[in-house]
């Protein structure tokens, strides 16, 4: 089973990112293994001016290619999603997400923005051929606090809703293609 994690901010730290890493935390704890492409790592020339030509793009676009599950994390901007997502959306073929599951995550400064999924990002993943969606998660600021370290981390409601998606993936994956659990302490809420 291939699980890609798109992570769509432009920040190296950012709340979006804390919410992706926690997902994938909970995938890996089910078994399954995630690559992780970071957008704001792609060459911004290629992306803004779509040279597919390039190496590290054309790499980006097959990892998509590859993965039959894509977990995407972008903070809301504006009620939309990250202007990054929107350039790197737009290099995929028409149906560069046909029979992949995709689940959504998204960050925002309040809850005013929660509708962007389903009315800003889902309707360009189906155009895009995506028919299979995963209960996608929002959360707002406040739901994703920094620590006394700095560290971004997300409020116990959130993670119950991480659990729910994750467990909703594992339901689309055949369990030959699921790896043993990882033996690890419980996941705390």
């Amino acid at each position: 089973m291939s699980v890609l994690l798109i992570a769509a901010s432009p920040s190296v730290h950012s709340r979006s990112g804390a919410l992706l890493s926690a997902a994938a935390q909970r995938l890996h704890h089910h078994g399954l293994p995630t690559r992780t492409l970071k957008l704001r790592d792609l060459p911004a020339q290629a992306l803004l001016h779509a040279d597919i030509g390039d190496a590290t793009l054309r790499e980006a676009l097959a990892s998509v290619a590859e993965a039959k599950t894509i977990v995407i994390a972008t903070p809301i901007y504006k009620a939309a999603y990250s202007g990054l997502l929107k350039v790197f959306l737009d290099l995929l073929p028409q149906d560069g997400l046909a029979g992949k599951t995709v689940w959504t995550l998204a960050t925002g400064g309040s809850l005013a923005h929660l509708l962007a999924l389903d009315y800003g990002l889902l309707p360009v993943l189906s155009a895009l051929g995506a028919r299979s969606h995963i209960d996608g998660v929002y959360a707002s600021d406040a739901q994703i606090a920094k620590d006394a370290a700095g560290e971004y981390r997300v409020g116990d409601d959130i993670a119950s809703r991480l659990l729910v998606g994750a467990s909703q993936v594992i339901d689309r994956v055949p369990a030959p293609e699921r790896a043993a659990p990882v033996a690890r302490p419980a996941l705390v809420l």
